[in-house]
């Protein structure tokens, strides 16, 4: 009975600990305000604000309920352990083993304390130097990121998709919604690089393609980021793209500018001018708290000039020919299975670049 005791107790202490550092009582606090404010009939006035508020309560469920459900499991057993009934041990012992091993899966989000980490993401990808392989390559990290929220049960929504003239896509923006979203894929923010066997050259030649990956938090409330609205420059314009009645002749298209710093959002993809303006907005304020973050600013109005992400040198290289790697240039984490991670097989670069950035700080 020691043995299995002092395992109890180890276990106990460390959920709570893990409950503490990722602040899960805080959050639930914000469940019970969320809650409230849901069951008053006159927020439902405002579909877009309920909508935001509803997504974030859903959002923090995922993340508090099973902590809070492991905690109270763990102090369930250790009080009925405690009685003495070795009848029961031999039970116990199997469902304390596994409450460890499901411990020692969620721990890994011990690091994802940052300040959005638990927030949803947006991802917006767009093809670079390359043509037309660059575009299919574009399209090629659009269907591993859908695969990889698949394989981890978040759900995803294509807001933005520009297609290319022969193949794949010019640029694509999707909303990934689930525990930790941000803080799982913010390892992706960069320049991604390709060297294959071009498909689309007549000589098959050795052909190297860039795509850029925008990381981005959602931010669903807008006092969260707060943009002061004189900052804002806001173009309306006719949609373009593939006919269609309304969509090729009203003027839905929407482009919001930030003047201090020089982000241009554009969007277009929604019939509706207002639906266009508020999703360019909740991009914006994403690309905000995104450069906030990498110039440690305390505010908006402290960021200075220059986009979130850049061309320069690339986060990752996904070598196809003449043999077959990926490798990330920050941790030099490294996998020979190139098509699992085209797949979605991504958990150990993002663990090899949490676990790095977490000892630096």
């Amino acid at each position: 009975m020691q043995p299995l005791l002092k395992r109890i107790h180890s276990l106990s202490s460390q959920i709570d600990a893990a409950v503490a550092r990722l602040a899960i009582y805080d959050k639930q606090q914000v469940i019970i305000q969320l809650e409230d404010d849901l069951s008053r009939s006159e927020i439902w006035n405002n579909p877009t604000e309920a909508q935001n508020k509803s997504k974030q309560l859903s959002a923090l469920n995922a993340i508090v309920e099973p902590w809070l459900t492991l905690q109270a499991q763990i102090a369930d057993i250790a009080e009925l352990v405690a009685m003495n009934d070795d009848s029961l041990l031999r039970e116990f012992d199997g469902q304390v083993s596994a409450m460890e091993d499901e411990f020692e899966t969620k721990r890994k989000e011990l690091l994802l304390g940052g300040e959005y980490d638990d927030h949803n993401a947006i991802l917006r990808l767009s093809a670079g130097v390359g043509g037309t392989d660059a575009q299919d390559w574009t399209e090629m990290l659009e269907r591993m990121y859908l695969r990889f929220a698949e394989k981890h049960d978040m759900t995803t929504s294509i807001v933005e998709r520009s297609t290319g003239e022969e193949a794949g896509v010019k640029s694509s923006v999707i909303e990934i919604t689930g525990p930790y979203a941000y803080g799982k894929l913010k390892s992706e923010h960069g320049v991604h690089r390709l060297v294959r066997l071009s498909p689309f050259n007549s000589d098959n030649l050795r052909q190297t393609s860039f795509a850029l990956v925008e990381v981005l938090p959602q931010i669903d409330t807008p006092d969260e980021v707060v943009i002061d609205d004189r900052d804002l420059k806001i173009d309306v314009y006719r949609a373009g793209g593939h006919g269609g009645q309304s969509v090729n002749t009203t003027d839905s298209a929407v482009r919001i500018t930030h003047t201090p710093t020089g982000i241009v959002v554009a969007i277009q993809n929604e019939r509706s001018q207002l639906q266009n303006r508020e999703t360019a907005l909740k991009i914006l304020r994403g690309k905000l708290a995104q450069l906030k973050l990498e110039q440690h600013a305390a505010d908006v109005s402290e960021l200075r000039a220059g986009e979130s992400a850049n061309w320069g040198s690339q986060i990752r290289n996904y070598v196809l020919h003449p043999y077959t790697m990926v490798k990330d240039t920050r941790t030099k984490y490294e996998d020979r299975d190139a098509q699992g991670v085209l797949d979605g097989k991504l958990d150990g670069f993002i663990n090899a670049y949490l676990e790095s950035t977490t000892d630096e700080s």
